[in-house]
């Protein structure tokens, strides 16, 4: 895959104003870009999954008034759709670059899936390195940084995983716009597979719980 990486202009696209006007720019700068990525990760994680996996590049269709501030594309193991699955994320927010191991409001196993992250917390905390962050709403920019994250916060977050309807949890990377890696298309590839090799424990151990319980 010839992938240019991401520049200035699509960062820009999330301060067009007007819904039709940011639809038209990101459907012209950015999206080819993630198509090209979905395309190759697909590949790449159905070989490290032993599954199929599939690409989904955010259409924003729901929209009627506001423009979105965000935009990506999502990996799962269904054609039809990521949200109910645990799945990985690609995508920008007009600050940053994503790159995300998701478990989203719609997924039916978050109960069993928060308390095994309990349990498994010390380790957790060991696997994920200092350089990645968490969120709990994949709407938002704002993120929790891991390299001063404590035992009671990330217990708190598994525990409201297991008990809040609309409950969210993300682990991964950030790659603020201004960083000289975006550029570097080759680069940054290779950045995004380390962090999809590095997430990798918690996208199988939320496939387990899935599987058993479907």
């Amino acid at each position: 895959m010839k992938f240019t990486g991401f520049s200035s202009e699509d960062f820009d696209v999330f301060a067009v104003e007007g819904l039709d006007e940011r639809m038209e720019a990101l459907k012209q700068t950015i999206r080819p870009k993630l198509e090209g990525l979905g395309e190759h990760f697909a590949s790449r994680l159905s070989d490290k999954t032993n599954e199929d996996m599939y690409h989904h590049v955010a259409k924003h269709a729901r929209r009627k008034v506001n423009p979105p501030d965000d935009t990506w594309v999502a990996f799962a193991n269904s054609k039809r759709g990521y949200k109910k699955l645990p799945h990985f994320q690609i995508g920008l927010f007009g600050s940053h670059v994503f790159v995300w191991f998701a478990v989203i409001y719609e997924s039916p196993v978050k109960e069993e899936l928060g308390q095994v992250f309990k349990d498994q917390l010390t380790d957790i905390k060991k696997q994920v390195p200092e350089s990645f962050s968490w969120s709990v709403d994949h709407t938002k920019p704002e993120v929790i940084p891991h390299n001063n994250i404590s035992n009671e916060k990330l217990e708190e977050m598994f525990e409201r995983l297991s008990t809040i309807k609309k409950a969210e949890l993300l682990c991964g990377l950030q790659i603020d716009s201004d960083d000289p890696l975006l550029k570097d298309g080759d680069k940054l590839v290779n950045k995004i597979e380390e962090v999809f090799d590095t997430l990798m424990p918690l996208y199988e151990t939320s496939m387990r719980i899935y599987e058993e319980k479907a």
